[in-house]
């Protein structure tokens, strides 16, 4: 993970609607270059999608499988039949990885299962997310950290003893390990997103990444997110905010994405040093518009200047007047018109 550069992830989830073909029209559109219009700059895409991988004999109780499922964004009749509608395969999760890696894109996985650990046979995700609602799930984050595949984990249901559990199984295996603070709140209300959290959790872990998974309507959360630190930034994304799907509103659409992976990218521009900067574009507005000492009326050559001689008016290219000894006192060499600058060689 390039230290300079936030790790954005695009998270697709179910919005695939049960198609790898829609799958793959979003890790497309993840992949398309962002361009700030502006300034004709094009900056740094997203760098990650997300998919999630479910066991559905080992998802929920018999009698939420076996629940009437009566809503407009469900795909069958009861619950189970709607969640088997959205699963994708093994052999496809593999297509989708490939299709990924030809669009420069990692593939993250959240697991949901210790068996859907059977997707490593195929291919190994560039990194394995633990979903908030298993970060108590010990077995299962004990499975995920021995494959020593990098781990991403989000903090949407615990506190600290149920992240302080998770992460001592996995550093039995290994320390490649990044943290998001996140609701579980769909969509989070801005009262309940609490963004310090994410300057907490660096000062508590700082030895792993530390970021963002954000369910908030719009893209001021995961910008300012990464103003306050976050290396990583995890966010739904869809082809259309209108389609069925109950993940799809929340989600960002195609306007969305380019909209927020820019704000991201130029924020990183702009964070800068740990310093006051004046960069060198800034150089000439200060050339053109500083002020620099200038006479307040005519004056004639030989004259001895006084303070009520001299005022301040642009451009900066003359003395400063923290400089004005450097001309009190002496005698013009020339006359000077009103409103002209003074130069050191125009006194003797």
């Amino acid at each position: 993970m390039n230290e300079n550069s936030t790790y954005i992830i695009g998270e697709i989830g179910q919005n695939h609607n049960g198609s790898a073909d829609i799958a793959k029209l979003l890790i497309e559109i993840a992949s398309r270059p962002v361009v700030d219009t502006l300034f004709g700059e094009k900056l740094k895409g997203m760098d990650a999608v997300k998919l999630v991988k479910r066991d559905l004999d080992h998802e929920l109780t018999k009698s939420q499988m076996e629940q009437i499922y009566n809503s407009p964004h469900s795909f069958g009749l009861t619950y189970g039949e709607h969640r088997r509608y959205l699963e994708l395969s093994d052999e496809e999760h593999f297509d989708l990885y490939t299709y990924a890696k030809s669009k420069s894109l990692d593939l993250v996985e959240t697991i949901c299962a210790i068996q859907a650990l059977s997707i490593l046979k195929l291919f190994n995700p560039d990194r394995l997310k633990i979903a908030s609602r298993d970060l108590t799930n010990l077995p299962l984050i004990e499975a995920m950290a021995e494959t020593k595949i990098p781990i991403i984990l989000s903090t949407g249901m615990t506190g600290e003893k149920e992240l302080s559990e998770a992460l001592e199984v996995i550093t039995k295996y290994h320390n490649n390990i990044s943290i998001l603070h996140c609701v579980s709140e769909y969509p989070t209300q801005y009262k309940n997103v609490n963004l310090n959290s994410i300057k907490y959790l660096k000062k508590k872990y700082p030895y792993y990444d530390v970021g963002y998974s954000d369910h908030t309507i719009g893209i001021a959360t995961p910008v300012a997110a990464v103003a306050l630190g976050a290396t990583i930034i995890e966010k739904h994304i869809t082809i259309d905010r209108k389609m069925k799907g109950t993940d799809q509103a929340g989600s960002l659409s195609i306007e969305g994405i380019e909209r927020m992976v820019r704000d991201i990218r130029n924020l990183e521009f702009s964070l800068g040093k740990e310093e006051l900067h004046i960069s060198n574009d800034v150089r000439i507005a200060k050339e053109k518009l500083e002020r620099s000492i200038a006479t307040i009326e005519n004056l004639s050559k030989g004259h001895l200047l006084r303070v009520e001689d001299i005022q301040l008016l642009s451009p900066g290219t003359g003395l400063k007047w923290s400089e004005k000894d450097c001309l009190l006192g002496k005698r013009l060499r020339k006359a000077i018109i009103k409103d002209e600058l003074i130069y050191l060689e125009d006194v003797e």
